[in-house]
């Protein structure tokens, strides 16, 4: 405990998440590319052994990480430190390890394979997000609620209706991530500027091979496109492009958890509060909402994180520069990991959300008056009356139904003062009619059905296989 620990890996991201950016995935892969790059040259005609290729399967996953550090700080390179590591434990293959490849070949891949199986775990976390919030709308569609805009009391809608804008959101960023890996591509193999110069040697100028190594060995890591041209590295406008889509979905659910904990103020629904847990330590009463909270902490740093990717792949110079290589370290794997703790923490909230519907209804109450004032003028002119006389006088009760609520804190009593009102002719009962919050909320219901039925069963239908997720949290 006397050194840093980074709090993702600690208490937040996934088993699964921590393991695909883990050392021991990535130098596995880098060990793959290598044995798929020598069998691939040996099947085109280059003198590899079938016991070369054996001894580097046999010592594929013996990775002695010691000596790869001692090799590295004396070589100050961590590809040819790996090289003579693996060479150790497999000396009949020393000699044709990592041929004709430069850095870029097992490093550059890799990083591709690991944003491609990281974001393969991103869109499980996402079905199963997608899959809770509509089914949390369907339940609430029809359950009126008060809609807001600045934050001031609005038109009425429901609560599932207000479900369907969060995922909406996720939506589209679903349509962004299912693009992203439908067009996502391999490096390859491609030498050092691109050229493929070493391989040109390798193969004696038959560029036929060269392009056959290039798209096997991409098809082999499950690539069907692959970079027609790159210099040293793969563009790096790849790590800008995920990293901004990993922030759109940081963006998703931060938006969603403002909502969440500006309704749980309101005491209109709540994340879950476990039995034993513990709101403030001064104060025993408090119900503070921690999960959404650190989504929104959580969000931040991810979207902070995308001004970093775009300013590496706005800097690099020609073929390639190495001040990419610390920064895609440090933001790359910490902006998968974040979004991963981001919707395990989601997913834990609608497991256990809370609505309270009676608070709902009286918060509804306390508004629908002012609300149905159009309607009463609109019948009191039916019934005979003067409309610019109905206005003054239901505007006058109006302003002294809202003294009573803010100036005095008492009920809103504003139907009261209008039922009590011998001036005006509408039948009482229907303005007892007319203050069902049902009367108020439009095709809220409906639209919700159809957008679950139309945007969302397509995806739950597809991904089927993907719906149920353990979203335990560490702490």
């Amino acid at each position: 405990m006397d050194s840093y620990k980074n709090p993702l890996e600690e208490r937040y991201s996934s088993a699964e998440m921590l393991y695909n950016f883990s050392p021991q995935n990535k130098f596995k892969n880098w060990r793959k590319l290598w044995i798929a790059l020598a069998e691939i040259q040996k099947d085109l005609g280059l003198e590899i052994s079938d016991d070369q290729i054996s001894q580097l399967k046999e010592q594929a996953e013996n990775i002695d990480f010691a000596k790869a550090a001692e090799y590295e700080k004396k070589f100050r390179h961590d590809v040819m430190a790996h090289v003579h590591t693996y060479g150790d434990s497999a000396p009949l293959a020393k000699g044709i390890i990592h041929l004709g490849a430069t850095s870029a070949f097992v490093g550059d891949n890799t990083d591709l394979i690991q944003i491609r199986d990281g974001l393969l775990l991103i869109r499980k976390q996402l079905v199963n997000v997608i899959k809770n919030l509509s089914d949390f709308a369907i339940q609430y569609k029809d359950l009126p609620t008060l809609g807001f805009t600045h934050y001031q009391p609005a038109q009425l809608t429901t609560v599932g209706k207000r479900a369907t804008l969060w995922l909406q959101s996720l939506i589209l960023d679903f349509e962004e991530l299912e693009f992203f890996l439908e067009t996502l591509r391999f490096r390859g193999v491609k030498g050092t500027t691109g050229t493929a110069a070493s391989f040109l040697e390798l193969f004696n100028g038959d560029y036929s091979k060269v392009k056959h190594l290039d798209k096997e060995l991409s098809k082999r890591f499950g690539f069907d496109k692959v970079f027609g041209v790159s210099g040293q590295t793969y563009d790096r406008k790849i790590d800008a492009k995920v990293v901004s889509l990993l922030s759109n979905i940081a963006q998703s659910a931060h938006k969603f958890t403002n909502d969440l904990r500006l309704l749980q103020n309101l005491k209109e629904i709540e994340e879950p509060f476990e039995k034993n847990q513990i709101g403030s330590s001064a104060m025993a009463y408090k119900r503070n909402p921690m999960r959404s909270e650190r989504i929104g902490a959580l969000a931040k740093f991810v979207i902070s994180l995308s001004t970093s990717s775009a300013m590496v792949a706005s800097t690099q110079w020609f073929e390639r520069t190495l001040d990419d290589s610390a920064n895609k370290r440090l933001t790359i794997p910490q902006a998968f990991l974040a979004v991963d703790a981001i919707l395990l923490i989601w997913n834990n909230i609608m497991n256990g959300i809370v609505v309270y519907e009676n608070r709902i209804h009286k918060h509804i109450m306390e508004e629908l008056p002012f609300m149905a004032t159009e309607y009463i003028i609109m019948e009191e002119v039916k019934a005979g009356g003067d409309r610019q006389e109905i206005h003054e006088t239901i505007r006058v009760h109006s302003m002294e139904a809202s003294k009573k609520v803010k100036i005095e804190g008492k009920e809103n009593d504003l139907i009261d003062r209008i039922m009590n009102d011998d001036t005006l002719k509408m039948d009482k009962s229907k303005i007892m009619e007319v203050l069902d919050p049902k009367n108020f909320i439009g095709f809220a219901p409906v639209q919700t059905q159809e957008f679950i039925e139309n945007e969302v069963r397509p995806i739950l239908n597809k991904y089927s296989g993907l719906i149920g997720l353990e979203a335990d949290l560490k702490v």
